[in-house]
């Protein structure tokens, strides 16, 4: 797709980070584990609404693409931590602009209707 000036762009990408980023839960995964590790139960905790069995799903999407890591500890029972791999931390400023931008067009939105 061209714009106006005949500037390149790429939907592509843009399609990519839906593929990757896109459902109901990634987004709310990916920003409780910029706080930090996480293990299973805190997760489900903090992602409110989630069934064990999506969590597992999502958790599983993002780690075979490298967002999240997921450590097994050997103890009794056994223990996992999740947490966000180098390229996962990347996206936390994408994110934060995303929210930024959500919250001044949602100001906007709001006081128009």
């Amino acid at each position: 797709m061209k714009n106006d000036e005949n500037c390149e762009f790429d939907l592509s990408d843009l399609h990519f980070i839906l593929k990757v980023l896109g459902g109901k839960w990634k987004l709310h995964i990916l920003t409780s584990l910029y706080i930090g590790k996480k293990r299973f139960k805190e997760l489900e905790r903090d992602v409110v609404g989630i069934s064990p069995k999506m969590l597992i799903k999502e958790l599983k999407d993002l780690e075979a693409i490298g967002i999240v890591n997921r450590q097994t500890f050997n103890t009794v029972p056994i223990t996992v931590e999740y947490s966000l791999t180098d390229d996962g931390l990347t996206l936390k400023p994408v994110l934060d602009h995303m929210r930024e931008w959500a919250s001044e067009f949602k100001q906007k939105v709001n006081s128009v209707g």
